[in-house]
């Protein structure tokens, strides 16, 4: 009998302790869950704010190449409207020189293309 009841008190504490066991495991576990999803929000909102800087930095860079483009767009403009107006001045100016600056650029690109 003293052994019966030696092995019966054994399994009471090795069962209250698995148990114990147990619900420490499953504590961990759920604490490990909380720890995880609240990771898992805070890398959410780091992302999203990262994701508006980046945002922004990339419209206001195409805000700024916009202008950028326009006012190349301005400069060429300005600047085909003045060799337009310099081409015309000399052709009124020298209109024999023209003419036979014309005959000599066409007879260059004669030569040129029959020696193909």
């Amino acid at each position: 009998m003293a052994t019966s009841n030696l092995h019966s008190g054994r399994g009471k504490r090795n069962g209250s302790s698995l148990h114990d066991v147990e619900a420490s495991i499953e504590d961990q576990i759920e604490s490990l869950r909380e720890e995880v999803a609240a990771f898992a929000k805070l890398i959410g909102e780091s992302g999203a704010k990262q994701s508006k800087k980046l945002r922004a930095s990339a419209e206001s860079g195409f805000d700024d190449l916009t202008v950028r483009g326009e006012e190349l767009l301005r400069d060429l403009q300005r600047g085909y409207t003045r060799g337009s107006r310099e081409v015309r001045r000399t052709v009124r100016q020298h209109p024999v020189a023209t003419i036979g600056a014309a005959a000599a650029f066409g007879l260059a690109v004669a030569l040129l293309l029959s020696r193909r």
